[in-house]
């Protein structure tokens, strides 16, 4: 079946990273349909708009969107093309899979999953910014809530560990997350899962130090923000990190990390993180077999010292992304 996949490349070090995404879905959906969109603040800074309604339209006619970077002034007539879109499609799920290469030194390996709610808590856009005083106003809903545990207990069966659903919240401070664990705790014991909830500080910490004890996480949309990129330590870094923002019509793929202008130009980014997303996407598409052959010639590649400079390689973005492309053509 023909895909019409949206490529976004987007600011920064993202037209750089994603044409080696591209490269990936190119050799495996061969008739697919890519076009290209132009969002991010080099199209604001040019039309005073980051994305249109038109724009959105062009998403709404993929079957799949890759997505690289944009950069987020602080300007308060900026907004957030990233939040726009999460709403407009209604992506209410961001998964965020926590994954090691390589095993460590006794033979462990990371493999969680975390689950983050995606369009309501503080990012849900609600904001009155003054001179003297700006509120956000932070959103916790029985629906969304219900939903975002729903998605997180279908990946509990799936990945059929004997870990319980780990809750991420901060009930004692903030009390509209006690609606947030209560929803996700009715929600499991619908489905006979077992639930642990855990205070999101604590878990920040208690998941670098034992990282091996979890599986699955769910928590709310900053949360799972701030989570995710404290999890890039146990990867090698948010160059690593792959992302998928899922809704019950629409799918969006995108490297956690964000569009580092510091290197963007430099050839030097690490496209890794933007190549899982479009493993990621594979895997939506049902090629399961063809994500994992992904992941398995990304560590070969590593293993063998071939990685862009944040990891200790010599090797540029499309260099990186070209030997990659020759790996999986290998293996198949």
């Amino acid at each position: 079946m023909s895909h019409r996949i949206a490529v976004v490349e987007g600011d920064g070090i993202g037209p750089e990273v994603i044409p080696e995404a591209r490269k990936i879905l190119e050799h495996f959906l061969t008739d697919a349909d890519f076009f290209e969109v132009e969002l991010g603040l080099a199209k604001w800074e040019k039309t005073g708009s980051a994305c249109s309604p038109g724009d959105i339209r062009e998403l709404k006619g993929a079957d799949a969107i890759i997505f690289g970077a944009v950069t987020t002034p602080p300007d308060p007539d900026y907004r957030s093309v990233l939040l726009q879109i999460r709403h407009e499609l209604d992506l209410y799920a961001n998964l965020r899979p926590i994954r090691s290469l390589q095993s460590s030194g006794d033979g462990s390996s990371v493999d969680m999953m975390i689950v983050r709610e995606n369009t309501e808590g503080l990012y849900s856009g609600i904001e009155e910014i003054g001179t003297e005083r700006s509120t956000t106003l932070r959103v916790v809903t029985r629906t969304g809530s219900r939903r975002i545990a729903e998605k997180a207990c279908s990946l509990v069966l799936e990945r059929d560990r004997n870990h319980p659903l780990v809750i991420g919240y901060k009930g004692n401070v903030l009390k509209s997350d006690l609606l947030f664990r209560d929803t996700c705790q009715e929600t499991a014991e619908a489905y006979g899962i077992k639930t642990q909830a855990v205070f999101i500080d604590a878990l920040c910490l208690d998941v670098l130090q034992h990282p091996n004890k979890y599986d699955v996480i769910v928590t709310t949309n900053m949360f799972g923000d701030i989570l995710s990129d404290v999890c890039g330590y146990l990867t090698g870094g948010l160059g690593m990190l792959p992302s998928a923002n899922i809704g019950e019509k629409y799918a969006f793929f995108e490297p956690v990390h964000g569009s580092a202008p510091d290197i963007a130009g430099k050839g030097i980014a690490n496209p890794v993180a933007a190549i899982r997303s479009a493993a990621m996407m594979l895997e939506y598409f049902g090629m399961k077999d063809e994500a994992c052959l992904v992941e398995e010639s990304i560590s070969s590649l590593i293993s063998r010292g071939i990685s862009t400079p944040d990891l200790g390689g010599m090797a540029s973005t499309s260099e990186f992304g070209s030997r990659l492309v020759d790996a999986v053509s290998k293996k198949e």
